[in-house]
């Protein structure tokens, strides 16, 4: 089949690619000329595993190109994919404003029928808004799908290849027909395409993620409790998610939920549920929580420290919001970072993947490494902010010769704490029944 997906970043370029993998041939369009040098040269802007060795296989046998041209990938496709970003406004909104500026040019160069699939997550009514613009613009027929992505960051090749479900939003037959054609390849283990109209389609990506992180909040706040009453998470952990009904995912106590998706997409159903007068009074809380987790850490060690933090060294594992992924958006790092910072420390980084996307987005006001333990060297502290595998079996030793105290903030609770006072350091955990020395 013939497509174009319009915005090459993190999902428009997985779903382009994965699409061309599966034998399509694939228009991507961006506007970013830095971005598109990139992609034409078969490199990816982004960390994402396994993604970079399928650009460049699809983009040698030519079933994927890149281009800024929007009318040619238009005309040349039936079915248009529009991956844009949809950023959050001040008042937590989803801003719409390139998605619909798209639709206007998209109805302006329509040379036949088409399939215009909203792959961005918008806000509920957004199908109906694209449908009117498009609409003035052409006399051809055309249906607007609503077709959520549900990838996660560090898994989304495979997401996308291997599928829990697809929902895709229509009332259109023709429309339908084409949509099970293109997924047909990713479908054919039994795993479901669900059918419904396109409003309960968009809202159920921002249920989906809403309720993900009303989860990692409330596991969150019962870690906050393990450690006023002296319990263990991790045991709480266990005993909960061997319940069918609650499921072992999204239960690691941590240290706040970030990325480009859970922020933005709470904001954004709380939004929609203030401008229909209905309040989502547990979702405004976990929203709350979340906010005042990602400083969890910083009281731990101001606590630690009696207050004085102001000169001290303290070394950061992890900049990026989960491994796998160089992506900082919302991070809990950023907000530990900034509150070290005020509180007049010196911030030593290192991160496997993010230190360049953190450069972006704060500078050089912390110091950063590209060797884990060169971090390290003359530290106060160290706090983990980013569960990645490099950090999971390090030489303890190494660590603790390097380091001015061995004191360590585990914000991911990757270590046991037992066997890190055996190794002569002051621990802390996250719900871990407060610190252990």
């Amino acid at each position: 089949m013939k497509l174009s997906v319009i915005g090459s970043g993190y999902v428009g370029l997985v779903v382009g690619t994965c699409f061309a993998e599966s034998g399509n041939d694939v228009i991507c369009v961006d506007n970013d000329e830095r971005k598109l040098r990139l992609l034409k040269k078969g490199e990816s802007p982004i960390f994402e595993p396994g993604l970079s060795d399928l650009l460049t296989k699809n983009l040698a046998d030519g079933r994927i190109i890149f281009t800024e041209n929007l009318e040619k990938a238009v005309r040349g496709t039936d079915i248009i994919f529009l991956a844009l970003p949809t950023p959050q406004s001040e008042d937590g909104s989803a801003d719409l404003q390139h998605v619909l500026a798209v639709a206007k040019l998209i109805g302006k160069y329509m040379n036949g029928y088409k399939v215009i699939v909203n792959k961005s997550t918008v806000p509920v009514g957004t199908a109906d808004r694209v449908r009117d613009i498009v609409a003035k613009e052409t006399t051809f027929d055309f249906d607007v799908v609503s077709n959520p992505e549900f990838l996660k960051e560090g898994a989304a090749v495979n997401d996308f290849m291997k599928p829990d479900r697809i929902v895709v939003g229509t009332r259109s037959t023709r429309a339908l027909a084409m949509m099970e054609e293109l997924y047909s390849p990713f479908i054919r283990t039994g795993n479901p395409l669900i059918v419904m109209d396109e409003r309960s389609s968009e809202l159920t990506k921002y249920a989906a993620n809403s309720f993900l992180a009303t989860k990692v909040t409330f596991m969150n706040e019962i870690a906050n409790l393990c450690e006023k009453v002296g319990a263990d998470v991790d045991l709480v952990r266990k005993g909960m998610g061997t319940d069918a009904r609650i499921g072992t995912q999204f239960l690691f106590a941590g240290i706040g939920y970030g990325g480009s998706c859970f922020p933005k997409d709470v904001a954004a159903l709380l939004n929609t549920s203030s401008s229909c007068g209905h309040e989502l009074q547990i979702l405004r809380s976990v929203e709350s929580a979340n906010k005042q987790q990602k400083l969890v850490i910083p009281e731990k060690i101001e606590n630690h420290f009696k207050g004085k933090i102001k000169g001290l060294t303290v070394a950061l594992w992890g900049l990026s919001f989960k491994p796998n992924t160089d992506d900082v958006r919302d991070a809990p790092s950023l907000s530990i970072i900034a509150a070290l910072l005020k509180a007049g420390a010196t911030v030593r980084a290192h991160d496997p993947e993010a230190m360049e996307e953190m450069k972006r987005k704060i500078g050089h006001t912390v110091k950063y490494f590209d060797n884990n333990y060169e971090c390290l060297k003359g530290a106060d502290a160290l706090v983990i902010a980013t569960e990645w595998n490099d950090f999971r079996r390090p030489d303890f030793e190494r660590m603790r010769s390097m380091m001015k105290q061995p004191v360590i903030f585990d914000g991911r609770n990757i270590y046991d704490p037992r066997i890190m006072v055996e190794r002569g350091f002051v621990y802390y955990g996250i719900g871990r029944g407060g610190v252990t020395k």
